[in-house]
């Protein structure tokens, strides 16, 4: 189970995941050595799923972004869009949702010929899409998928 130094930990590594062990060591009362032990077992036992760089705005503000939402027929061939939504890279994010709408992805093309190759191919060819709606996302405001992490139960 997670403790009080694994969800601190947990809180700090999800901002900055570069920093050394010295450095997180400035901030948590464990030694560098107890930390590294510590985020090796988080890794290992799944509670870091994977690292990853979020690029800079100046890499990605030219690129097309947009919020799709689905509503869906309730047919098999559901599965296979989802599967197909997940391993698609444009689509950075999908979510089954509540509400009038059944899903929700975000995707990040080149350009609108990607954007509108990448929706005929997913989405009108799919006897699982009822309808869509596409928002073109202008500007981002914000971007922090962190997840605060409390004290444990």
């Amino acid at each position: 189970m997670l403790d009080r130094f694994d969800l601190d930990l947990l809180n700090i590594v999800q901002r900055d995941d570069s920093r050394t062990g010295d450095s997180l060591a400035a901030e948590l009362p464990l030694s560098a050595s107890a930390i590294a032990r510590r985020l090796r077992r988080l890794r290992r036992d799944g509670w870091i799923a994977r690292t990853i760089a979020v690029l800079s705005p100046r890499l990605t503000r030219n690129r097309l972004r947009s919020i799709v939402l689905m509503r869906m027929n309730d047919v098999p061939a559901r599965v296979a869009l989802e599967r197909r939504l997940a391993q698609c890279d444009q689509v950075q994010l999908c979510y089954e949702i509540a509400g009038p709408h059944d899903l929700m992805a975000l995707f990040d093309c080149a350009n609108m010929a990607e954007f509108t190759e990448i929706e005929q191919e997913l989405l009108a060819s799919s006897p699982a899409v009822r309808r869509w709606e596409t928002l073109f996302i202008k500007h981002e405001i914000k971007f922090a998928p962190f997840v605060s992490l409390g004290a444990p139960a």
